[in-house]
């Protein structure tokens, strides 16, 4: 049920997620706010070629906005850019399209995540300025994973307990965590204690790290994703 913001309320701190058309001059938004979670407003006649919130329900674009309603779906009452959208093209652009997605596939409506709603806002900046997209996407992962509930073990073993270390190898079952490798499967992914403590500690990673994290949150994503393919990761090419 929606229960945010009406006219005389604080505006919300918020991120527009996607949007599509709705009737003939309005917009369904899925807005990703900061004390709400994610919720969907219905924006009246945003369409209109003078709309004033045309520039504004843009992605990436740190928004401050209020709503009303009781059902589901609520109405969107006011919305201001609370600065500049964040400029991003290429990868970059398509990685913020993929926070994007995990956003609407992984938490549910009306579930306040307000520390999530920090660390999207920390990736779209650090993805806007160019720093290392794969280590931001690893680190908005994780962060993600133990916002909803599904954190990594990362820096100890799950069966002992004993402490990861940097120079054994592991394998990682999504529902258990870190064990030594034994013979591979495919309820598993093999991956060294050093990606592993990189990852907990959000350090960077050398190329062999890169590559076993990015296996590793894949395999792990899904779990929690289901069958249904990402769209943004098939624009990535696989």
């Amino acid at each position: 049920m929606v229960t945010g913001a009406g006219s005389n309320a604080p505006l919300e701190p918020a991120y527009l997620l996607h949007r599509r058309p709705y009737r003939e001059t309005s917009a369904l938004l899925e807005v990703f706010t900061h004390g709400h979670g994610r919720i969907a407003l219905v924006a009246r006649g945003a369409r209109r070629p003078r709309s004033a919130l045309r520039a504004a329900l843009t992605p990436f674009v740190p928004l401050l906005v209020s709503w009303s309603g009781r059902g589901e779906v609520g109405t969107l009452r006011g919305a201001e850019a609370q600065g500049p959208a964040v400029s991003m093209s290429g990868d970059a652009l398509l990685s913020g399209l993929y926070l994007n997605e995990l956003l609407m596939r992984l938490i549910h409506r009306h579930d306040p995540h307000p520390e999530l709603f920090e660390a999207y806002r920390e990736a779209i900046g650090a993805l806007g300025a160019g720093v290392d997209t794969e280590f931001t996407l690893r680190v908005f992962e994780k962060r993600m994973l133990e916002s909803i509930g599904y954190g990594l073990l990362l820096d100890r073993e799950a069966g002992s307990g004993l402490p990861v270390v940097r120079e054994q190898r592991y394998a990682y079952r999504a529902d258990h965590g870190p064990d030594p490798a034994a013979a591979p499967s495919r309820n598993c992914v093999e991956v060294s204690g050093a990606t592993l403590l990189a990852l907990a500690g959000e350090q960077p990673l050398d190329d062999v790290g890169r590559r076993e994290a990015k296996r590793l949150m894949r395999f792990v994503l899904r779990v929690h994703l289901g069958e249904r393919p990402l769209v943004t990761r098939a624009m990535f090419g696989g």
